[in-house]
């Protein structure tokens, strides 16, 4: 429907721009608070671990995912396609796992710095609230 009505094109288009105006409001209006982190997490590491695999095997677009984008990568003259389907799950799992964990780690890091300082917490604020502007104006001035 987008696709072929300029109308509802343009409709959605500034409908989203607004949202992204919003969003920028609210991050520049944010206050400086420092946000207190509490140190006695209950909840363990393997408990998270379980929750992340848990919502990932129940969310669709996982599924959709390795549905859609894996099978073009076999070859049926390479052996059976469903360990070629396996090997290829389980190298994108590995990798995911090194990717996420790794920016898990430096966020939880740079985040226990930058969030005790009310001034950084401002700066990053500012920053939000500039990326979303500039969204913003690029998705109003977006032609098909």
């Amino acid at each position: 429907m987008f696709q072929t009505s300029a109308i509802a094109f343009t409709i959605l288009k500034f409908i989203g721009a607004g949202y992204l105006i919003l969003l920028a409001w609210q991050a520049f209006r944010a206050p400086a608070a420092t946000i207190e982190c509490e140190q006695n997490v209950t909840t363990s590491c393997w408990k998270l671990y379980l929750r992340g695999i848990i919502m990932n095997i129940s969310n669709p677009k996982v599924s959709i995912f390795f549905l859609a984008f894996l099978p073009q990568f076999t070859d049926p003259l390479r052996g059976s396609i469903t360990i070629q389907l396996l090997l290829l799950g389980s190298l994108f799992i590995i990798s995911t796992i090194l990717v996420f964990g790794s920016v898990a780690v430096l966020g939880g890091s740079l985040g226990h710095l930058l969030l005790r300082s009310g001034r950084k917490l401002h700066i990053l604020n500012k920053i939000a609230g500039s990326v979303f502007l500039g969204l913003a104006l690029k998705l109003a001035v977006t032609t098909r």
